[in-house]
């Protein structure tokens, strides 16, 4: 058990630190509202993924292994709510480049609605909970370090529980450490970038959902 639980940790692990949406939600989040609404987000995350963990072990999730239309559903859901956050950032990086504020009018936009608790939560948990590919991460990847004899439901539960917890524990380390860096990404010549930046790589995502086939029977 000792060694399905090191070798599943390492695994998640490296699966954790690779940037992918939540990463660049938490970050954006912080920036424009401070660490707390970068925490509320990664809230919203590790509640998409319990979620997630739970119809697993509960088997609730396999539906998505056998009906393609609703793996397929899901999926262009999640694709398109990427990309409509993708499209808000590029947004709000032009107005920002067109506005015609000082930077301190500047960085007081950036407590505006995006940074609401309520908004930032609904970020996390909809980019987590419209991404089909979580649900194959949790019915594939996880059982494959179940040791043998062992229930796999009840397995699967402590290895979710300890994948949602690493991930925790990276998206609070994520939001400290952008609002430790807040005064510099708040510059408004920064923003404008970050905004950008974070607006490709959402609607990159996107784009990449929306067209990726089907990897499993």
């Amino acid at each position: 058990m000792t060694t399905a639980l090191l070798g599943f940790a390492l695994a998640a692990t490296l699966l954790i630190l690779a940037p992918g949406p939540d990463f660049m939600l938490v970050m954006r989040n912080t920036v424009r509202g401070g660490r707390r609404a970068g925490w509320v987000t990664a809230c919203g995350t590790l509640s998409g993924l319990t979620l997630w963990a739970l119809a697993a072990a509960l088997g609730l999730s396999a539906l998505l292994r056998v009906s393609h239309v609703a793996y397929d559903m899901l999926r262009l859901c999640g694709a398109a709510y990427l990309i409509w956050l993708g499209v808000t950032s590029l947004g709000n990086a032009r107005r920002r480049g067109t506005g015609r504020s000082g930077p301190a009018v500047d960085v007081a936009a950036l407590g505006q609605a995006p940074s609401r608790p309520g908004r930032a939560y609904l970020n996390g948990m909809l980019s987590n909970l419209l991404n089909p590919k979580i649900s194959v991460f949790f019915m594939a990847f996880l059982p494959a370090f179940v040791p043998a004899g062992a229930s796999v439901s009840q397995f699967s539960l402590v290895l979710g529980a300890w994948f949602i917890a690493e991930t925790g524990l990276w998206l609070a380390v994520v939001a400290w450490l952008a609002d430790r860096g807040v005064r510099w990404l708040r510059r408004p010549t920064v923003q404008r970038w970050l905004e950008r930046i974070t607006g490709i790589v959402l609607i990159g995502f996107g784009l990449r959902l929306a067209t990726e086939s089907r990897r499993f029977a």
